[in-house]
């Protein structure tokens, strides 16, 4: 897939696999879980939008494969990100669904509900223990038991704030805020001393918001959500609290994370996320920012920052399950992941590797000091999105979001409103 976190919304490959879910259990196929066999044969590995900028990379690591497992092939097949979940659906209506899938855990939750996505948690329970808690939980399903991917590479970002504003609102600014109600109170501070001049936040709450400030977003059964609960409603009133005192930046209803980020070049908001290559634009175009950079870890009011996962799906109706289940990991070792580590603004999900010199070491560069940063915090990260929240959701919650920012509902309102919603969609995927 794209490095950068995919929007492609799972409800295309939902409408076509679920129905599939008659057909069974995950071995009605001719497939097996039993992956203690042999590995031989030939197996085909799918990957998404990763061929371009990687080729060399992949080429060598199935040589690798081919070479420990004498009797073995593995066919590459890379698809475009564009259409990815529509051809993610097409290949399991039609029973093509490669042996190895590149997956994030929306696209493979309606695979999983289907029998089409192996459960490791039987057929590769051995490996477990090979990678962080958190990542490896990242394919789990609500309502049902197992984990249906290897995972993959992760992704965070810290949170970039302007030590200048700090300090002019009074602040230490060497102590930014590490929990929600810290980040409220220095917030609600800076937009005082300026007047409202300087917002410290340029985004209304997300999902991801909601989850780290240790709101209970699904029942367990992933039947209903329960983020209108009333630490939900809470935050929400909380982030209007900041919009009527421009705490929150008034046009941050319909900001995005370029306009977001604007307004941080320009000093109009103190806390941002980003990347590296932020920093690097800071240096050209706003030097005096770039002085006054600090950097930290993303808000949380639960300990444990949003990671975003990606993963290595098995087909469980594959013929070659032994080797399926062997390349399937082989990519996603510590060997591996941390070779495409270092090629690409990525982090491994393998237990240890966060504590390479590469993720802990500083040399003075800007790409340094963003993913030692990250790194960090990533060792007890946690997936908060739901992995059967959809696009379609995330826009209905926003919605909502923005009626109780502008008074037209109480938070209770807009966040019952967000869940009726959000299940009503849930029981169209189902």
């Amino acid at each position: 897939m794209p490095i950068s976190r995919r929007a492609t919304a799972a409800a295309a490959v939902a409408a076509l696999v679920l129905p599939l879910g008659a057909c069974g259990s995950s071995d009605d196929g001719g497939g097996s879980t039993d992956a203690s066999g042999k590995v031989e044969g030939d197996v085909t590995f799918q990957t998404w939008n990763l061929r371009a900028n990687f080729k060399p990379y992949f080429e060598g690591v199935i040589a690798e494969f081919e070479k420990q497992y004498p009797g073995t092939r593995v066919k590459w097949i890379d698809q475009p990100a564009e259409g990815y979940a529509d051809k993610i659906s097409a290949d399991a209506a039609g029973g093509t669904l490669p042996d190895v899938v590149n997956v994030s855990p929306d696209l493979v939750a309606p695979l999983a509900q289907a029998g089409l996505a192996l459960d490791l948690d039987k057929a590769a329970v051995k490996y477990r223990k090979e990678y962080l808690e958190g990542a490896w939980a990242g394919h789990r399903i609500p309502g049902m038991t197992g984990t249906y991917a290897f995972p993959w590479y992760l992704n965070t970002g810290p949170l970039f704030y302007n030590k200048s504003l700090f300090e002019e609102a009074g602040l230490d600014p060497d102590q930014p805020p590490r929990t929600y109600d810290e980040l409220f109170a220095d917030a609600l501070r800076m937009a005082k001393e300026s007047d409202g001049e300087v917002a410290t936040l340029a985004n209304v709450p997300t999902i991801e918001d909601f989850g780290r400030y240790g709101v209970p977003l699904m029942n367990k059964e992933g039947t209903a959500f329960t983020f209108n609960d009333p630490k939900g409603v809470e935050l929400l009133t909380k982030y209007k609290e900041l919009y009527d005192a421009k705490a929150l930046d008034p046009q941050a209803l319909t900001a995005t994370p370029e306009s977001s980020g604007k307004k941080f070049l320009t000093e109009a908001v103190a806390m941002n996320p980003g990347s590296a290559l932020d920093l690097g634009n800071f240096k050209k175009q706003a030097p005096n920012l770039y002085r006054d950079i600090g950097i930290t870890d993303q808000i949380t009011s639960t300990g444990h920052v949003n990671m975003y996962v990606m993963g290595v799906m098995v087909n469980a109706r594959t013929k070659r399950t032994p080797a399926a289940v062997a390349f399937a990991h082989y990519v996603t070792d510590a060997e591996r992941q941390m070779s495409f580590a270092k090629q690409v603004a990525i982090f491994p999900s393998t237990a240890g590797s966060l504590d390479d010199p590469y993720f802990t070491e500083q040399d003075g560069t800007d790409e340094t000091r963003v993913r030692v940063a990250a790194a960090k915090s990533l060792k007890n990260a946690v997936n908060y999105t739901p992995v059967l929240f959809s696009e379609q959701m995330k826009t209905e919650l926003r919605n909502e979001v923005a009626k109780a920012l502008q008074g037209k509902e109480s938070p209770q309102e807009a966040l019952d409103n967000a869940v009726r919603a959000c299940d009503r969609l849930l029981a169209q995927q189902g």
